[in-house]
């Protein structure tokens, strides 16, 4: 059996030469504009339109009858997460599949996000958890399953693609077990309990609050200087092992901390705000699009900032008054459904060139 054969990343350049860098400054810029301009409409628009100095007002401390809980407790909170949330899940992505070099290899698809999901679907139905406890134990859940991957598929030694292709094998499996988990649990589960675990594995930011936010950021602050600090190992072994070898790049020190540094980021984001469909599949393939094929890892959480904070925009103002007759949705029901096309995105090109089925 064979990992499904899509177009491998082209090898990452990095940001040497002129015309790369200003390239990923500029696209960087407008990516952060963009991310800026979704993060204000997400405060100020919907139901409740809140004026820009009353915003302003209201970070000052300010009171405004009507808009401080709305601004200040619901919306704020809602897009500080939402667009950590999908820098965690963008950088995640880009590390495995640059990495791997297999833009099959995301958290969402090798397991790390079911993981998360079984956790916390096991905390609500047996335990009754609810509230951090059910974060905890999905980020205990993707942590668990993270390393159970790497450990399975490097329990052989052999060529360097083999095990890539091991571990992307090793988490489809472990994802499709952890599935059949996740629905037995559910059918196990009262039907309040059902409801509530539903809503969660769809991937929400109703529930966000500062609580996860500060949780969020505290992870981030580490997690986020790790990422980078890794970065020019990252270039290497995009290139292979024995070039990464060559370049003084120590191969299983760097992938152990490049893959324990994506499960983090995937199982922060993911005990904050559920398991928010195709971030990870996404943001890295959109990302080297922009940049002309060359990957990025900062580029590519500015991607999962800007979807994840368009996706709740929709959910929550626009698709309401077009579908649903008013009722907001979770952020995840839009997220998953870009998934598909963009995977078609990416076999296009393959079969253009006879390496597709």
């Amino acid at each position: 059996m064979s990992v499904p054969a899509l177009p491998e990343a082209p090898a990452c350049t990095g940001s040497t030469g002129f015309l790369p860098r200003r390239r990923t400054l500029a696209t960087g810029a407008w990516l952060a504009a963009a991310a800026a301009g979704l993060f204000f409409a997400n405060v100020l628009l919907g139901s409740y339109l809140v004026s820009l100095p009353d915003f302003f007002r209201l970070l000052a401390g300010e009171q405004i009858p009507g808009a401080g809980f709305i601004v200040m407790e619901n919306r704020l909170p809602r897009a500080v997460v939402g667009a950590m949330v999908g820098a965690a899940l963008g950088l995640a992505g880009s590390i495995f599949q640059t990495m791997l070099r297999n833009p099959l290899a995301s958290p969402d698809i090798i397991g790390i996000s079911y993981g998360a999901s079984a956790g916390a679907v096991a905390a609500m139905v047996v335990f009754g958890a609810a509230g951090f406890a059910v974060s905890a134990s999905a980020m205990g859940g993707a942590l668990a399953v993270g390393l159970l991957i790497y450990v399975l598929s490097h329990r052989h030694t052999g060529p360097a693609n083999a095990a890539s292709g091991r571990l992307i094998l090793v988490g489809i499996g472990l994802a499709a077990i952890l599935q059949s988990l996740v629905l037995y649990l559910l059918t196990r589960a009262d039907i309040r309990t059902a409801q509530a675990a539903l809503v969660w594995l769809t991937g929400s930011l109703n529930s966000s609050n500062w609580g996860r936010a500060a949780a969020l950021a505290a992870c981030l602050l580490v997690l986020l200087p790790a990422a980078a600090g890794l970065a020019r190992s990252l270039r290497g072994l995009e290139m292979g092992d024995d070039t990464a070898a060559g370049l003084g790049v120590k191969v299983a020190p760097a992938r152990l901390g490049l893959v324990a540094a994506a499960v983090l980021l995937a199982a922060a984001a993911t005990a904050a705000a559920g398991p928010v469909a195709s971030i990870s599949f996404l943001s890295a393939p959109i990302a080297r699009r922009l940049r002309g094929g060359r990957g990025s890892l900062a580029v590519s959480a500015l991607v999962g900032t800007v979807i994840v904070l368009a996706a709740d925009f929709a959910a929550a103002n626009v698709l309401p008054q077009l579908v649903t007759g008013g009722a907001a949705l979770p952020v995840g029901v839009v997220t998953g459904a870009l998934g598909a096309p963009v995977l078609l995105w990416l076999l296009v090109p393959t079969n253009r060139v006879g390496r597709g089925g």
